[in-house]
């Protein structure tokens, strides 16, 4: 039987052995060791991942990676005959193999919850966010190369990576300046909740600049920056980026900080480029309207919520690291979908995830019988903590017909774009899910007794007319409560998701 030989190991008996081959470590020996006794090496001559197509009948081609000091060769040649596996997913800690004589107690548990904490920034490029990121680089770029100041207003919901796009720019916008042979724009973040008072904002700035008159101190920090950028001797020479978050805590009754914080934009030697972040969509418009008036309303970059699809990628692209699966894909999307329906807040994504993998933790140390992955009802726990609303426990304290019509509500306007319906369509469907889970369903006058008791706590809204079966249904509450309450995979409400 042929058997796997070192690439280092020469074929022909008068060949001198190699030092590589020399230093080959005894447990490689081993594996290179025949298994039956008359066997050589030379046998498997043509088994050998290392040769070389053209070689003789008694050459070996060396890879150049093996030509290396003998050390380094080892570990390579050991690498090269024993594959490297993935690490299984061990979230119990017990050690799954021995490396080099010494056990491995992975820490899984605590690499995943790192991987999904808020504080943990990607090293590599942010997902879904390639369109502003790109908007906001490519005006920064335009400042730096004209030499000209600028304003810009960035605004979204809270968790849909604002800062964190913005911070990202400013590290391309300094790489893109050595790669040019320019000069790198000076950086300033400050973060408005903690300043004192809102006029402290220009002290910040006004400590970034090293150029000014010694003779100043008389006047206010807007006053010497004002100064400072309508001289041109005293204007400084680099251009400076200013990130602004959260910019509405600058917000006074007369906005005077506002307008003359972009109005600094304006001075003819300006050199600050201005970035402020806030929540607040419509900023711009409902507090800066001198600033249209005087020809220096900022540009506006806004960040939509994320989709559910977008959710998914990024908590995908945070574990990719761990080389281990974590999380049923199943588990995965019921979070995408909650969270994208709620409020499209990547951070409170995360959060649910995290506080899914607790979950799972608390469950392992009480049971031997769990999968050891994060599961649909784990997620489920974890968004039930999440999500967990005065409507959801309301639907739980409900009887259990009239849970059932609610169920047969949604999933009416589940399965069609319509926002209503009939008491008549509605009694279908209901007998239909009665069948279905083998409950008695009631008669028609009973059931619409029902509907109007849920009319009247507000989960339903119920229509005028002559006959029952025609009056009209609206759903007054969100269709994701519903699912929600009642654990989405049962088989009432599976189609809601």
């Amino acid at each position: 039987m042929p058997t796997l030989r070192s690439a280092t190991a020469s074929v022909s008996p008068a060949a001198t052995p190699s030092p590589v081959a020399a230093s080959t470590p005894r447990s490689v020996k081993r594996r290179l060791t025949p298994g039956r006794g008359g066997e050589s090496l030379d046998s498997s001559r043509h088994t050998s991942p290392h040769r070389s197509p053209h070689a003789g009948a008694g050459t070996v081609f060396t890879p150049k990676m093996l030509s290396a000091s003998p050390k380094s060769s080892r570990k390579r040649l050991y690498g090269d005959l024993v594959a490297a596996e993935k690490p299984k997913w061990n979230p119990r800690g017990k050690p799954l193999n021995f490396q080099f004589g010494q056990p491995i107690y992975p820490a899984q548990m605590r690499a995943v919850k790192e991987a999904l904490h808020l504080a943990t920034v990607p090293s590599c490029e942010l997902v879904c966010r390639d369109n502003e990121q790109r908007r906001v680089f490519e005006f920064c770029k335009a400042c730096v190369e004209q030499e000209k100041a600028g304003s810009m207003y960035v605004c979204g919901c809270p968790g849909t990576g604002k800062t964190l796009s913005i911070n990202k720019v400013m590290e391309s916008l300094a790489h893109w300046a050595d790669e040019v042979g320019m000069d790198t724009p000076d950086s300033l973040a400050i973060n408005c909740t903690n300043l004192g008072k809102t006029s402290d904002i220009f002290s910040k700035i006004l400590g970034q600049f090293q150029n000014r008159k010694k003779g100043s101190s008389k006047l206010s920090p807007l006053q010497q920056l004002q100064s400072m950028f309508s001289n041109k001797e005293l204007a400084p020479k680099r251009m400076m980026l200013v990130i602004v978050d959260e910019m509405d805590y600058l917000i006074t009754r007369d906005r005077a900080v506002l307008h003359d914080l972009f109005m600094l934009t304006t001075c003819p030697y300006s050199r600050c480029i201005l970035i402020g972040i806030a929540n607040a969509i419509d900023l711009a418009d409902r507090f800066l309207p001198k600033l249209e008036s005087l020809n220096c309303k900022p540009l506006v970059v806004t960040f939509r919520a994320y989709s559910k699809d977008q959710i998914c990628d990024i908590i995908k692209h945070r574990l990719k690291v761990l080389e281990y699966d974590v999380f049923e894909p199943l588990a995965l999307e019921f979070c995408a979908r909650k969270v994208a329906a709620a409020t499209g807040d990547m951070r409170k994504a995360l959060g649910v995830c995290r506080s899914a993998v607790e979950v799972l933790e608390a469950r392992l140390q009480d049971s031997d019988k769990e999968l050891g992955i994060v599961t649909f009802d784990h997620m489920d726990v974890a968004l039930s903590k999440a999500f967990k609303s005065a409507v959801v426990d309301s639907i739980l304290c409900l009887p259990q017909h009239q849970q059932m019509v609610l169920c047969a509500l949604a999933n009416t306007f589940q399965h069609c774009k319509k926002k209503a319906t009939t008491l008549g369509e509605l009694n279908k469907s209901y007998i239909e899910i009665c069948r279905s889970t083998q409950v008695p369903a009631v008669g028609m006058l009973e059931f619409s007794n029902m509907c109007m008791v849920l009319s009247d706590q507000g989960f339903m809204k119920l229509g005028q007319s002559k006959e029952d079966k025609l009056r009209r249904v609206t759903l007054q509450i969100d269709i994701s409560d519903i699912g929600f309450a009642f654990k989405v995979r049962t088989k009432v409400l599976n189609p809601v998701t």
